[in-house]
């Protein structure tokens, strides 16, 4: 989605060329192929762990850091391989979606017109709030502090990075459209004027 606006942004004329089926399809299999390869090695860590505390989990589903409480042995250092192979793959993709939103910043502002300007941050900023949202949340859930940690807090974290952007995620691409956006806002000022 990053590389689909910078392509689209900063280098119009070759949108078809640099993003023909065949660049797409190269996209989306080395996307698959790197999360399943993340996915297996988390999945092998988790069943070769001793499990001793019980299996029940007091969440929706299983995470890793709620599996790893769960461990006879000390799993501290299972945990920093955990977190160093999901930091380090997660990290690629967040300097890539830097570094294309700087490019496409830099575009943007040299843009002359005022209308211009602000039809390209609106083709941006949907993705990059989404994004954002998942990314924030979903740090904070899994690098907390263990002395944070609470049955409840560990819940609502969950939910909150797993649940709320994709379900927020139609409802932010689709306020470009203009009618959305005034049922929206209705809506929103007939609520605050009721209380």
């Amino acid at each position: 989605m990053c590389y689909d606006r910078y392509v689209s942004i900063c280098k119009p004329l070759h949108y078809g060329t640099l993003l023909g089926s065949r660049a797409c399809a190269h996209m989306a299999a080395a996307a698959w192929a790197s999360a399943f390869l993340n996915a297996l090695m988390l999945t092998a860590n988790t069943f070769s762990l001793p499990l001793c505390h019980g299996n029940a989990l007091g969440q929706f589903f299983c995470e890793i850091p709620q599996i790893l409480k769960l461990s006879c042995s000390k799993s501290y250092l299972r945990e920093h391989w955990v977190l160093v192979v999901t930091v380090s793959s997660s990290l690629c993709c967040f300097v890539f979606i830097v570094f294309s939103y700087v490019q496409i910043f830099r575009v943007i502002l040299r843009i002359p017109s005022e209308q211009g300007r602000h039809k390209a941050f609106s083709t941006c900023l949907p993705h990059l709030a989404v994004v954002s949202l998942f990314l924030s949340t979903a740090v904070f859930a899994h690098l907390k502090s263990p002395s944070m940690s609470s049955p409840s807090l560990d819940l609502a974290l969950s939910v909150l990075y797993s649940v709320v952007p994709p379900a927020l995620n139609p409802l932010i691409y689709s306020l470009r459209n203009q009618e959305l956006k005034a049922a929206v806002w209705t809506l929103m000022t007939g609520c605050f004027q009721e209380h």
